[in-house]
């Protein structure tokens, strides 16, 4: 497990941590596998305040709260600050996001990560990596859910499996090499709520099983770095079939990824934004631009960028680190 040092004499009065976005579910997944992605992501600042408590001195947007008890950040400082016993500190959070609203991008994990990893930070780094896990995970329970697919990638980065929130138990998966994921943000939003609402209560037994597999199959993958696997194993049973027709255009969008050379792909967490699996650069091109012709027809704007796995997590990350 990896550790940041305890060392109290290293408290300050300024400290900053960028958490990277990622996809949530990995197709098959559900609130299971996780994978930080490089490019944007939300940055948090936490600054000393002589009153104790924490405040948003500033939510990053417009729509989002400035409360502390109803913004991820704020949540998961809140928690840092009680498991590390410094309730009587009192923190002023900054948070610029990079990551969209409602996007499917894990902006509201990315936030709560940052938040925690700030704190922390300012704290003099008392709290190992899954107590700062924890700390977001009950940010993220407040706002849309108690998993864990975005918050552990973001924290730790690169593939993460999550076998259990309760107690926490993450598996770091290696991340092949040759690996390109194209990112398609067709100009729609989804609520992680609402996504969770369509999801069916129950599955039949067939569902199941392929589902168990195509999991097991893309762990395999990852961990062999066997590419073709891991296009046949994303194949999601549950939560695409429901989530799909809350988002038109995508079913057309994923079928012309593939036809365009993509190995596999699905609905980045509750979506809009959906990901493909490609092998390099030449084939993310050419998807890409078979993903946006798509959404064109529909008259539906998409905006496309090629990315990597994001090796490094917010725990690794810089404090003035712009990127992963």
């Amino acid at each position: 497990m990896t550790r940041l040092h305890k060392n109290a004499t290293e408290q300050r009065d300024y400290a900053a941590a960028l958490a990277p976005g990622s996809i949530g579910n990995i197709g098959p997944g559900l609130d299971v596998l996780g994978m930080a992605v490089s490019g944007p992501g939300d940055r948090v600042v936490a600054e000393r305040l002589a009153i104790p408590g924490v405040v948003i001195a500033d939510p990053g947007h417009a729509e989002l709260p400035r409360e502390a008890d109803r913004n991820t950040a704020g949540i998961a400082a809140t928690h840092v600050l009680a498991r590390a016993g410094a309730q009587d500190i009192g923190i002023s959070l900054t948070i610029t996001k990079g990551l969209p609203l409602f996007g499917g991008q894990g902006g509201s994990a990315a936030s709560a990560v940052a938040g925690a990893v700030a704190v922390n930070r300012l704290l003099g780094s008392p709290l190992d990596a899954m107590a700062l896990l924890a700390c977001a995970l009950e940010a993220e329970a407040t706002i849309s859910g108690r998993h864990a697919d975005n918050l552990a990638p973001s924290l730790l980065g690169g593939v993460t499996l999550v076998r259990s929130v309760t107690p926490l138990d993450v598996v770091s998966l290696p991340v092949p090499a040759a690996l390109r994921i194209v990112l398609a943000y067709p100009d729609q939003r989804m609520s992680t709520a609402e996504a969770r609402g369509v999801l069916p209560r129950f599955i039949d037994r067939e569902s199941v099983i392929t589902q168990m597999a195509n999991v097991a199959a893309m762990t395999a993958a990852f961990a062999n770095g066997d590419l073709a696997l891991l296009g046949r194993a994303c194949d999601d049973q549950i939560a695409e079939p429901a989530r799909a027709v809350l988002l038109p255009g995508f079913s057309a969008a994923k079928v012309a990824a593939l036809a365009a050379g993509a190995l596999g792909g699905s609905i980045s967490g509750a979506g809009p934004t959906s990901f493909y699996f490609v092998s390099d650069d030449i084939t993310a091109r050419r998807v890409s631009a078979a993903v946006v012709e798509s959404y064109a027809v529909l008259g539906i704007a998409c905006s496309t960028r090629v990315v990597r796995p994001a090796i490094r997590g917010a725990l690794s990350l810089g404090e003035d680190a712009t990127g992963a």
